[in-house]
């Protein structure tokens, strides 16, 4: 038996334009005026920057509370992309979600946070910017270890909280005692599962443009969820799901066979193209 797809040589159709240069990546976009952002991020190194006096190209430096006063309102944790299961009884979640960058005297919870912005005319000038920060950090005691973290005494990345515990649910289906009885054989297993970690060919990235006269943005990044982007990031601009467009062009790379559907999808609001 002989079908359309299975057992066949699928012609893939994405190939022309990506073997002659002709696709469109996030880091290619390019649009008049574009300036560009360089994020200076947590590494064992007072906040002291020469690039606003050093380098005339570079159009603003974001620090500390200098920062959360250029920001506003802004400042502020975003949204949950996935809410809290609130129909499960006695579910424990602590919502922390992270805001835009650490202020000068806080606490950094993690190696790779931002801690400072450079806003630049080029990528080059803006990357090269960061050389001229220098930040002074005091080490902290560490937490590596989901169990030992939850321990009397251990070091707590929210001190607000109490406790390193995120999230606790407990979901019970029928009469575990009672199976148990009755089980012939009840085995246990202790199961440990590794920390997993992106490793993108492409990192994230995104081009933002904001049309005054029609109060209208339009948003180029590398995301197979381009639905979910926009509502958060109109939830956290305040601004209506319709005047927010998200466009997912190529990605560096997807789960095959999915990588050009995800790559190709276009995200657009309630009545738009």
């Amino acid at each position: 038996m002989t079908t359309k797809y299975v057992g066949q040589r699928v012609t893939r159709n994405e190939d022309p334009r990506l073997l002659t240069g002709q696709a469109l990546f996030v880091d290619d976009v390019d649009l008049p005026g574009m300036l560009h952002a360089a994020f200076y991020v947590a590494i064992m190194r007072t906040l002291v920057s020469r690039a606003l006096t050093q380098r005339p190209l570079v159009i603003a430096l974001g620090c500390g509370r200098l920062y959360r006063e250029d920001m506003g309102a802004f400042w502020k944790p975003g949204p949950l992309l996935v809410p809290a299961p609130h129909s499960i009884k006695d579910v424990i979640f602590n919502q922390r979600t992270q805001i835009p960058m650490a202020r000068a005297g806080d606490k950094v919870r993690h190696v790779g946070e931002p801690m400072a912005v450079v806003i630049a005319e080029s990528r080059y000038i803006a990357e090269d910017a960061l050389a001229d920060i220098v930040v002074d950090l005091e080490p902290l005691d560490a937490v590596v270890d989901l169990e030992k973290a939850l321990e009397p005494g251990a070091p707590l990345i929210h001190d607000e909280l109490g406790t390193n515990l995120a999230s606790y649910v407990r979901q019970e289906k029928g009469n575990y005692e009672q199976a148990r009885a009755q089980a012939d054989v009840v085995i246990q297993r202790r199961i440990v599962i590794d920390r997993g970690v992106a490793a993108a060919l492409e990192n994230r990235g995104y081009v933002v443009q904001w049309n005054a006269k029609e109060q209208e943005l339009t948003m180029w990044a590398t995301t197979q969820a381009p639905i979910a982007l926009r509502n958060l990031m109109s939830a956290t601009l305040g601004i209506s799901e319709n005047q927010m467009r998200v466009i997912a062009p190529f990605v560096g790379a997807a789960l095959a066979p999915r990588s050009w559907r995800a790559s190709r999808k276009r995200c657009c609001s309630p009545g738009r193209r």
